[in-house]
């Protein structure tokens, strides 16, 4: 006879009705297990004794269902897609094809016929595998380092971030730093403390941060390279940036551990402030290196000395730039007006190029060929530019120091909109040019006027 095609709810049905035509089972037992009623037991009994037990396959079964669409709606559907929405997503599609074609569909019915024809993928079939990327050989050739923002406090502090800079090949914590955000200084506070400890690696991995690379690489100005790219120059450090989260991966799932452990970490330890926790990281540093790094494929250490005065590395560790300097020995910075106090040196730098040197702590030093220049700087307001673009990493910092300065100072006054006049003032000045040839009529008018008010009081 062949293969019968049956669910495993028919093929259940059959063996319970086998027992009930046996004698070993009551009709009103087998209602109960089936979830049937008893009368319909009855029923079936009947027809699996008359007609064996195909008689209990589904009668739909095979056969189309009374609901289908018909294949020329399907064909249509699937042709109007492919000419307009060849790019739209199966929701987007079916709304399109409902407000501009009249043909109303559901997105998942949509999203079957699309994928049968080749039009869309399934979330799954659009992943995307990234292949690992083999560690490198020796320790000390590539440092990962990333920033991470997060609440490592909880609820007992305010957000910060936290500089990870960690070995590749190892998988060791090179060094930890809490920050308020990632910013230039605050990579050049932690890169002094790691160069301090371990020297010069080979390169530095990064992601695409402004830190890092310059945003618009076809620029016409500037000087091709970030403050921090310029550092790592001057002390013969790679800096390479990953094209994704993936590339430099191991600073990422490290970045996830710590998100877990570090964070219980100080709360177990009762920390609340990033000068505790800076004072917490060693100890933390080598319990967590002593448990999760691994040894190297190679025994070579990478690591260059530092070889470098601590007077010239405060210079390597600032922000340097160059100013013109005008016919008034001044020049522009940061919203403040630099001044150049007039001597035998300053008098000749009128139309030359001077060094700038922005320091952590605030101050600022002006330099020509190496020789430091006193000036006087005149500050204008220094409050966050109206509509100043802010990237996301270092927008808790800003909102931050908005804050402080709004509760430190009052609002600024503000400034007139400008003066309308609504009505004409006479301001007693003649308008330029000839004399009008009107004016000797008007004023022999104005003559009989105020002589006719006199003979009037008389």
């Amino acid at each position: 006879m062949g293969w019968i095609l049956m669910s495993e709810r028919e093929l259940n049905r059959i063996e319970v009705l086998s027992q009930v035509s046996q004698g070993r089972m009551t009709a009103t037992t087998a209602a109960n297990v089936l979830g049937l009623s008893r009368r319909q037991v009855h029923r079936l009994l009947k027809k699996f004794q008359t007609d064996g037990p195909a008689a209990l396959r589904h009668k739909a079964r095979g056969r189309d269902s009374n609901n289908r669409i018909d294949p020329a709606v399907r064909e249509f559907a699937v042709t109007l897609v492919r000419e307009n929405y060849i790019d739209f997503g199966p929701t987007f599609a079916a709304e399109k094809l409902e407000e501009d074609h009249g043909l109303k569909v559901s997105r998942e019915t949509l999203r079957k016929w699309m994928q049968d024809a080749g039009i869309w993928l399934s979330r799954k079939q659009r992943r995307t595998f990234h292949q690992p990327r083999l560690r490198r050989e020796c320790y000390g050739e590539l440092i990962q380092i990333d920033g991470s923002d997060h609440h490592w406090f909880e609820d007992r502090g305010p957000a910060c971030t936290l500089l990870v800079f960690i070995d590749d090949a190892t998988s060791t914590l090179m060094q930890l730093r809490f920050v308020e955000s990632e910013s230039t200084f605050s990579y050049f506070e932690a890169l002094e403390l790691y160069l301090t400890q371990h020297g010069r690696p080979v390169a530095f991995y990064s992601d695409k941060h402004t830190v890092f690379r310059v945003a618009n690489q076809a620029a016409k100005s500037g000087h091709g390279m970030t403050q921090f790219g310029r550092a790592l120059n001057e002390l013969n450090i790679e800096i390479l940036c990953a094209n994704s989260s993936q590339a430099k991966g191991r600073v990422e799932r490290a970045n996830r551990t710590l998100q877990d452990r570090l964070l219980k970490e100080l709360r177990l330890a009762g920390i609340n402030d990033i000068e505790a926790a800076n004072a917490f990281l060693p100890g933390f540093t080598e319990r967590y290196n002593a448990k999760f790094a691994k040894p190297p494929r190679r025994p070579d250490n990478l690591h260059r000395a530092l070889n470098i005065e601590p007077d010239r590395l405060r210079d390597v560790f600032c922000f340097r730039d160059q100013r013109y300097v005008g016919k008034q020995l001044s020049f522009s910075y940061e919203r403040k007006r630099i001044m150049l106090d007039e001597t035998e040196m300053t008098r000749g730098l009128v139309g030359k190029y001077v060094d700038t040197f922005a320091f952590p702590d605030g101050r600022l030093e002006i330099r020509w060929k190496g020789m430091s220049l006193p000036y006087s700087a005149f500050d204008k307001d220094q409050r966050v530019t109206h509509a100043a673009i802010t990237e996301n990493k270092r927008l808790g910092a800003v909102l931050e120091f908005i804050k402080a300065e709004q509760e430190k100072d009052t609002p600024p006054k503000a400034k007139p909109a400008g003066k309308q006049r609504t009505r004409y003032k006479k301001t007693g000045r003649k308008p330029p040019g000839r004399p009008s040839k009107m004016e000797g009529y008007y004023a022999r008018r104005r003559a009989e006027r105020e002589a006719a008010a006199i003979s009037d009081k008389a």
